[in-house]
């Protein structure tokens, strides 16, 4: 359907850009981070007044440290954990929307359709949309031909079934939010093994050697809590609103089966659903007797 399309390939666009950005600023940073290079100016500066005397020793950037500390490994694992972390957020906030559940328009296109009793033009109104009520509306109102409990009973099912389908998303944010720290405590406890083997080395570790095996060690856990504390607060959020998003859908669609159910009731003596008259039941194929 054109609508679902459109909607879809902009979901993988903004995926991709996000991506992208992401890239390009993990990028910019490892190639040359902005604090280095005024570090390095400052200290080209300074050499030049001073003369042609040695240099004495500069202390290395934080950011260059934390970039050596995580390493190529544990970097390569973050930056992925990072780029899905953003793409979901981003998939979820755009999905998870009261407007993109509940279209306001196709709400009020339906409800004057069924007030003219159009109602095979509202059916393939219901199933041409892609939202959550679209897709919740059409479900039930092919039930609607067996009664409104029975089409009540199916619109449910279906907000159980995209419930289900979102919270699997909202569920790798809470991995995300777990593995982080994981992480991170596997880092610091490799970087501890490291420093005690220079004690069990022997001879006469300098404390300042310890303390810089530990500083690396350490980086790692920030990183992985980091990125951990985000993931948790949107997995709270996005399951919030998954949560209210489903009783509003719900509710809506009780209303406006009701409303079509009465509606129907009032062309003749018997139900006519928009089901009905565009899949034939059993009793309109049965041959006269």
């Amino acid at each position: 359907m054109p609508v679902s399309a459109g909607r879809i390939s902009v979901r993988w666009a903004t995926f991709a850009l996000c991506c992208f950005v992401v890239l390009c600023v993990f990028g910019s940073f490892f190639s040359n981070p902005p604090a280095a290079q005024a570090q390095d100016a400052a200290d080209e500066a300074k050499q030049a007044d001073q003369g042609p005397e040695k240099p004495a020793a500069r202390p290395e950037n934080l950011f260059m440290h934390m970039i050596k500390s995580v390493g190529p490994v544990f970097g390569i694992m973050f930056l992925l954990i990072s780029i899905s972390l953003v793409a979901l957020i981003v998939l979820l906030a755009m999905d998870l929307r009261m407007g993109m559940a509940i279209p306001p328009g196709f709400v009020e296109d339906f409800t004057d359709t069924v007030n003219k009793r159009r109602f095979k033009e509202a059916y393939e109104m219901a199933r041409a949309d892609s939202s959550y009520l679209g897709r919740v509306m059409t479900t039930g109102m092919s039930r609607l031909q067996y009664g409104i409990e029975d089409a009540r009973e199916s619109a449910f099912n279906m907000v159980d079934s995209i419930r289900a389908s979102k919270e699997q998303l909202i569920a790798y944010l809470g991995t995300i939010g777990t593995l982080g720290p994981m992480f991170g405590l596997v880092g610091t406890v490799y970087g501890m093994i490291k420093s005690f083997k220079v004690l069990a080395e022997g001879g006469n570790p300098t404390p300042a050697r310890l303390a810089d095996g530990i500083s690396h060690a350490l980086v790692v856990t920030l990183v992985g809590v980091a990125l951990s504390v985000p993931a948790i607060f949107c997995h709270a959020f996005f399951k919030n609103r998954l949560t209210r998003i489903e009783k509003e859908t719900g509710n809506m669609a009780d209303d406006l089966l009701t409303q079509m159910y009465h509606n129907s009731k009032k062309t003749g003596p018997i139900p006519v659903s928009p089901a009905a008259a565009v899949m034939p039941t059993a009793a309109a194929i049965r041959p006269a007797e």
